[in-house]
């Protein structure tokens, strides 16, 4: 078994519709995020958090990731929807509008006195400007097992221009991808919002996926296949990856200092990356 865990495709579904839920269990995403806060009215979040816990706890949707997105604790809901949470069969809580160390550390102790697994752990989204200024601290907390983009709330809090390309944000987006590289955490790019967009979509996976993001955040079922093929390594970069690793052992093997591959350098940077992407190619296989 690989140990990383793919999430090219983490799909929001809304914990109060109980056909999304039933659905979600043949949408080929890596992952699945039971949502109580955005796509859930006031007067459903009862219900919704009743139905996001049966689900988790139901082990009915294979081989995907599982999570419970719950409301922050500076609402009604937050505190129930954290102790619910902690008493299902989910991975992860995914926590919205994390503002610094300190918020983490309160989940983290309302999962605790919920009587939540250790291996619980905190997806931490970074949605406001405060949670930029915070990144570091915020991804280096021991319970954060991933980063993930509020980029709809980001560029609200920011009051930015609505403009193609995501201008306005990428520097944000940039020293959010810093924060999780520097703690060796996952971070996942945000959602893309006109659906019946696929080549503004593609496009917007491609940019995520060269910055350095590791999968994408979806708000339609219809996106996870782009994700997916997007974040999914191809057959000839395997195979490349694969020959690095074959001609670095070669070379020193007998005792050379310098290896070469078609003409190109080879360090022990690239031979991590290498593995890095067989590792990441198996997890998918692993998958199906």
């Amino acid at each position: 078994m690989s140990t990383l865990r793919p999430r090219r495709s983490v799909l929001y579904m809304p914990a109060a519709n109980e056909r999304a839920l039933e659905k979600a269990k043949t949408i080929a995403s890596d992952a699945l995020i039971f949502d109580l806060e955005d796509a859930v009215s006031p007067e459903s979040k009862d219900a919704a958090r009743e139905n996001a816990v049966k689900a988790a706890s139901s082990g009915e949707y294979g081989k995907r990731e599982i999570t419970i997105r719950c409301n922050g604790l500076d609402t009604p809901w937050g505190a129930a929807d954290i102790a619910a949470a902690a008493k299902s069969c989910a991975s992860s809580i995914v926590i919205p509008k994390v503002g610094d160390a300190a918020a983490v550390d309160a989940v983290s102790k309302h999962l605790d006195a919920a009587g939540a697994p250790a291996e619980m752990l905190i997806w931490a989204m970074i949605e406001t400007p405060s949670a930029i200024f915070n990144a570091r601290s915020i991804a280096a907390h021991p319970r954060v097992a991933v980063l993930v983009m509020g980029t709809n709330d980001l560029v609200k809090e920011l009051h930015a221009a609505q403009v193609p390309g995501r201008a306005p944000v990428i520097s944000h987006l940039a020293t959010a991808l810093l924060a999780a590289r520097e703690a060796d955490k996952p971070i996942l790019d945000g959602v893309y919002n006109d659906i019946k967009n696929a080549e503004g979509f593609r496009a917007e996976c491609v940019q995520g996926m060269q910055m350095g993001f590791d999968g994408k955040t979806l708000i339609h079922p219809d996106q996870v296949a782009i994700a997916n093929e997007v974040w999914a390594p191809g057959e000839s970069e395997v195979e490349h990856a694969r020959r690095v690793i074959e001609a670095f052992n070669a070379a020193r093997a007998e005792g050379k200092g310098v290896v070469q591959l078609d003409g190109k350098m080879i360090e022990n940077l690239h031979v991590a990356n290498a593995e890095r992407l067989i590792a990441i190619a198996s997890a998918i296989a692993e998958l199906a």
